[in-house]
């Protein structure tokens, strides 16, 4: 989709803090973040939805990969995974970290 923001981070023709990737899917930083390593994980390929993903059990598996990442890096005391999905029309599932 060409006027996609998230298919232009996942092209990199927008910049992004890119914290993890892979052939399929890129995790980044969000610009609005609820909390400090508030995380953003994306199908490079576009999705309208998150069901649509072709590959919908690797999208979660590699959420999960995220989540160590984060907890390595910014030692909060529980991640909260969201999937909202009416802000950017591309599938993406928020990785919030808590810490208190």
């Amino acid at each position: 989709m060409d006027d996609c923001v998230f298919c232009k981070i996942a092209k990199k023709e927008i910049p992004s803090q890119i914290i993890w990737e892979d052939e399929n899917f890129i995790a980044f930083l969000d610009i609005k973040p609820v909390e400090k390593g508030h995380t953003l994980i994306i199908p490079k390929k576009h999705f309208r939805w998150v069901w649509e993903v072709e590959n919908y059990e690797e999208f979660f598996l590699k959420a999960k990969e995220v989540k160590k990442i984060l907890d390595q890096k910014y030692q909060p005391l529980w991640v909260e995974l969201k999937v909202m999905g009416n802000e950017i029309p591309h599938a993406h599932i928020h990785l919030i970290p808590h810490y208190q």
